[in-house]
């Protein structure tokens, strides 16, 4: 592999004009600049990034975390981070924690020693060490969905409770009483929020009574969104309508309301979170909440680089509002057709 001397000895100058030339630290005259970078050509030379990043002490370079790679809401919210960052001249590096926080830790140490430039961070549950491994690393970062509460960095969520105050709104105007609901794990705030909407939800329409026994838990998968449903039709007073904390469980959730003969939405309802792109392509296409992804990643990478930059110092925290989508998985209580309104 040819090295910085390799170049310099074939274009007749010295090292330091090679650099000069490959890093645009100094002018070069035409002549010696031409010479330089044929010889980079016929020797197929490489810069160090490594290098290159030591001089400039930046590597426009962003890590990110998420917790499963195999959550499609996961991977649109990295598509358009990706998008966001190769627009603004960043490559980004990606480590997939899959819920554990010892693979949190090791990954974070590993994009510090890629020296990132900064972070954007989706947590793995409750994790305690978590503050003091991202502060420790002082670098910028911005924490997407899951709030650190000892952390004063920036952050971008969706009002989750907001959310489920839709989901449930929605259903109780069908008509529907009794209303289930599919929480994802009790150690993610997200969760935790959108059943807290759900259950605001229940007691605006008056039906907040019977909560605790309408409420099952899920990990945010579709097999135990499966699991879940036919727990809840196994109950002695089935619901006639579920929230359903996420897609991926929703998705389970309907795979088990066909497998126990039941038509949705005509004999039961069922609403998503998230509106990950395979829900409109469900069977029927599923009504969710819709998170604006989009917008959450923009504003991450945006906000990230207000930091990096050094146009921001103060922390800041954004929220951004769901909204409803409607589909043929909902409908009116005990309509035979299922239409909506």
């Amino acid at each position: 592999m040819a090295t910085i001397k390799d170049v310099a000895a074939r274009a007749g100058v010295s090292v330091t004009t090679v650099s000069h030339v490959v890093n645009g630290t100094r002018h070069v005259s035409p002549e010696g600049r031409s010479r330089v970078e044929q010889a980079i050509r016929d020797l197929g030379y490489v810069p160090s990034a490594v290098a290159r990043s030591l001089k400039r002490n930046t590597t426009r370079t962003l890590g990110m975390l998420i917790p499963n790679s195999s959550n499609p809401y996961f991977a649109e919210i990295v598509r358009s981070v990706e998008d966001r960052c190769f627009g603004a001249g960043y490559t980004l590096l990606l480590c997939n924690t899959d819920d554990e926080p010892r693979r949190q830790g090791v990954y974070l140490q590993v994009l510090a020693e890629r020296r990132v430039d900064g972070l954007v961070v989706v947590s793995s549950g409750d994790d305690a060490a978590l503050p003091d491994l991202l502060a420790g690393l002082n670098v910028p970062t911005v924490l997407l969905d899951r709030e650190i509460d000892a952390l004063p960095c920036d952050l971008v969520e969706t009002a989750h409770l907001h959310g489920g105050v839709l989901a449930t709104r929605h259903l109780a105007s069908l008509g529907h009483r009794r209303i289930a609901c599919i929480g994802g794990p009790a150690e993610l705030a997200p969760s935790e929020q959108r059943i807290a909407g759900w259950r605001a939800g229940l007691a605006e329409a008056g039906l907040g009574d019977d909560s605790a026994a309408l409420l099952w838990r899920g990990d945010f998968t579709s097999q135990s969104g499966y699991e879940a449903l036919h727990a809840i039709l196994r109950s002695p007073e089935p619901p006639t309508a579920v929230f359903v904390c996420n897609d991926l469980m929703a998705m389970g959730a309907l795979c088990a309301a066909h497998e126990s003969g039941l038509r949705v939405p005509d004999d039961l309802s069922i609403v998503g979170f998230d509106d990950i792109e395979l829900a409109r392509f469900a069977s029927p296409p599923l009504t969710t909440v819709a998170q604006p992804k989009q917008r959450i990643a923009a504003l991450a990478v945006d906000m990230l680089l207000e930091r990096i930059d050094g146009r921001r110092q103060q922390p800041r925290k954004v929220m951004l509002q769901p909204e409803l989508c409607v589909r043929a998985s909902t409908g009116r209580r005990g309509n035979p057709r299922g239409e909506r309104r």
